[in-house]
């Protein structure tokens, strides 16, 4: 999951470190993934491993080019094969090349995704959401950024807050998020985030946020205490998503609602300021707004508590032995397993809704030692829970492993961290500024002049 790159990375100050066979890269620069070696699984049937690899390079490094003011080069190798190697100095790129790369990019669908950093990440968020995106790299346009203003609608501590964005941007790099293939960024480093959700609270009836489930759920809980910004926050979401112009948003169950109200935002603001009206009014015309749909992994899309099965593994939850926190030792681990809610069948399986835990506990393991619903089936039919409860400890550990080391890595270089952040600031400031843009001038604000 961690082979070195063998193309470029930024080193601790944010620079590009070029890397060639011939010579050594940075340390810093190899905390990057290899996307080279992987294949595509988007695109034409007709596409061969190589021409994907190809693709991906040549979109990839114009879109670092863009960023950096630099232009990549395109190697043709004997057999056909390609490689792509940036350099120090500008270097103009070929016409067709640029025109492939063009159009490549514009195939490709974008997905926008994020966590709050708030608590201890869990097995939830990472085989819920975070593994899922390392796969997204490959064949869409990925933007995944540390959610962080949706961390303060509750009381939340300031140093804790500061501390924990950066923790969950290392999970990120260290999960397999590839900051050279994905734009990694924190969300209140976009300040059209902010503007943009104001804009988007003006159009959205008081009506459609009241019917949110989790407002009224948390609400409850909160009492008189309960802050505007939990009754608004559906609206940040929806601004985060339509800012990217993103096509698809991976997010569990429980969120659906969530991405529904943004659809429904979208489709409000391209009905009463875009379309023909906005271009007689001397604008661009057509839709503000990209109507995003959902997209829901197949499996772990929702992990469980190991208290109660239907019950989400939650970082809030007061009993720690709910949850696998993704820093728990071995020993943490293992008794947490032992410790977990069963059952008293005979025989383990799947899909028995009298037995939440049995299916849950399937789930990890499954996603936990890679393996499918029916290998894992076949496996464990006949067990005991005192037989299944070990390989599943031994399996999380195994799977858990080298994320923690990277993950070690990676929190003692919070420069290179910084770096990461940095850059991808920039990139999601550009994408984010022209839909804002856009949309102020849809609803009849004046913009500013430039230059």
């Amino acid at each position: 999951m961690y082979a070195l790159r063998h193309l470029s990375g930024p080193n601790a100050t944010g620079q590009r470190v070029a890397g060639s066979s011939g010579g050594s890269s940075s340390p810093t620069a190899s905390r990057s993934s290899c996307c080279c070696s992987a294949s595509s699984n988007g695109g034409s049937g007709n596409t061969s491993s190589s021409a994907n690899m190809l693709h991906r390079g040549v979109a990839r490094s114009f879109r670092i080019a863009a960023r950096e003011r630099k232009s990549p080069v395109v190697a043709r190798c004997a057999g056909g094969s390609s490689t792509v190697v940036e350099t120090a100095a500008a270097t103009a790129p070929s016409a067709d090349a640029k025109a492939a790369a063009d159009g490549l990019v514009a195939q490709r669908k974008r997905v926008l995704s994020g966590v709050q950093p708030t608590g201890k990440l869990h097995l939830g968020n990472y085989m819920g959401a975070i593994k899922n995106w390392v796969g997204l790299q490959e064949t869409y346009d990925t933007f995944f950024c540390v959610v962080d203003l949706h961390a303060i609608t509750v009381p939340h501590d300031p140093k804790e807050l500061r501390d924990s964005t950066r923790t969950m941007a290392a999970t990120y790099l260290a999960a397999g998020i590839d900051p050279d293939r994905a734009t990694v960024f924190v969300q209140s480093h976009v300040t059209a985030h902010a503007e943009l959700q104001w804009l988007l609270n003006c159009v959205t009836p008081i009506g459609w946020l009241n019917r949110m489930i989790q407002f009224k759920e948390k609400s409850r809980k909160q009492g008189e205490e309960v802050r505007a910004g939990l009754l608004t926050y559906p609206v940040l979401m929806a601004a985060d998503i339509l800012l990217y112009q993103a096509d698809l948003v991976p997010v569990g169950e429980d969120q659906k609602q969530h991405l529904e109200l943004t659809r429904d935002i979208a489709e409000r603001v391209n009905g009463l300021y875009g379309g023909k009206g906005w271009k007689k009014r001397g604008g661009r015309g057509g839709r503000v707004f990209k109507v995003p749909e959902v997209f829901i992994p197949p499996a772990g899309a929702r992990v469980m508590s190991l208290q109660d099965g239907t019950a989400k593994m939650s970082k809030s939850a007061e009993n720690d032995l709910s949850r696998i926190n993704l820093t728990d030792t071995a020993k943490d681990i293992q008794n947490k397993v032992k410790r977990c809610k069963t059952d008293a069948f005979e025989g383990l399986e799947f899909g028995n809704e009298e037995r939440p835990e049995c299916t849950n506990l399937l789930t990890l393991y499954q996603l936990a030692s890679g393996q499918t619903k029916e290998a894992v089936a076949a496996e464990v039919a006949a067990m005991r829970w005192g037989d299944f409860k070990p390989k599943l400890a031994d399996a999380l550990v195994a799977h858990l492993e080298p994320i923690q080391t990277k993950y070690a890595d990676l929190m003692s270089d919070p420069a290179y961290i910084d770096s990461v952040l940095t850059r991808g600031a920039d990139a999601a400031n550009e994408t984010a500024a022209r839909t804002l843009a856009d949309c102020k001038d849809a609803m009849g604000f004046v913009l500013p002049r430039r230059g």
